[in-house]
């Protein structure tokens, strides 16, 4: 019984030994027709990353040609399954483009938004592939609205389109918790909330998103001097009422209140000594007026 099972484990690496010689022999040295049947044959035996090896050495042999449809779709299932997804979206989305009208078109669509998906990093990252893999699965929804794949494509695009909200919402609060350092920052908070109110509607983060503005805005005011918060007054007063508008309820309307409160405090007295100003000015220019009488 042993001696069948060492013959046995014999055979199977003998096999292998030949496979590997084989495949070595076509890769090196064999002709364009043995190298792509060579690299179809590990490519139906799921060994993606020799099946690539191949296929970037035919390439170019079978551009133009009918075989470079099924070979372009090889190459991208394969970067794929090899989870070099940024490379199979790649491919895959000119694959859609080099053949608009192949029965695999709607697979490579979903195939390369979901690729970009897997490629996106987590949110505090680089969001190139996420960005794409959004404009992605919008193209797909939007071209394939019964498409099987239709509610799946959905749930990916929700998923992403928070993941990108998320990133500019931490961005955002990023530059106002840095504001005490760099009173720049929050100019910038504003802009990038205002940025993210405005590109994202009806956000998942508005509300918190919207307390934050009225915070950078009340904080930025306080520590601005009196000659330029009357612009900056104004603009955070506005900010609370947006906040007031669409969350009355909000779980951060205690505090909100509790600026704007010292908001109308800080205006009453601004404006209290630029009225004093304007006074002592008008009775100068009266002044001058008379000497010249």
């Amino acid at each position: 019984m042993q001696k069948i099972k060492n013959l046995a484990c014999l055979l199977v690496f003998s096999l292998l030994l030949f496979s590997c010689g084989e495949y070595q022999k076509v890769l090196n040295k064999g002709s364009i027709e043995d190298q792509y049947k060579m690299a179809v044959k590990m490519y139906e035996s799921k060994k993606y990353s020799k099946a690539l090896r191949l296929f970037e050495k035919v390439k170019p042999a079978y551009r133009g040609k009918p075989q470079m449809e099924r070979l372009q779709f090889m190459i991208s299932q394969s970067d794929f399954n090899e989870k070099n997804y940024s490379n199979a979206g790649y491919y895959f989305d000119r694959f859609t483009k080099n053949y608009p009208k192949s029965s695999k078109k709607e697979e490579a669509a979903f195939m390369s938004a979901y690729s970009y998906k897997l490629a996106s990093p987590v949110f505090s990252k680089d969001p190139t592939d996420t960005n794409k893999a959004l404009e992605a699965f919008q193209s797909f929804i939007n071209t394939y609205p019964n498409s099987s794949k239709i509610d799946e494509a959905n749930q990916h695009y929700k998923e992403i389109r928070y993941k990108l909200q998320r990133k500019y919402f931490e961005i955002a609060k990023t530059y106002y918790t840095t504001a005490d350092y760099d009173m720049r920052n929050y100019k910038a908070a504003i802009r990038a909330f205002d940025n993210l109110l405005s590109d994202y509607l009806g956000s998942e983060f508005k509300e918190e998103a919207l307390y934050y503005r009225l915070k950078a805005a009340h904080d930025f005011v306080l520590k601005s001097t009196d000659r330029r918060k009357i612009d900056r007054l104004k603009d955070a007063i506005e900010a609370y009422e947006k906040l007031k508008r669409n969350y009355p309820e909000s779980k951060f309307m205690e505090e909100s209140n509790e600026m704007f409160a010292t908001l109308l405090t800080e205006q009453k007295r601004v404006n209290s000594i630029f009225a004093k100003i304007e006074k002592l000015a008008k009775e100068k220019e009266e002044e001058n007026s008379k000497e010249k009488l």
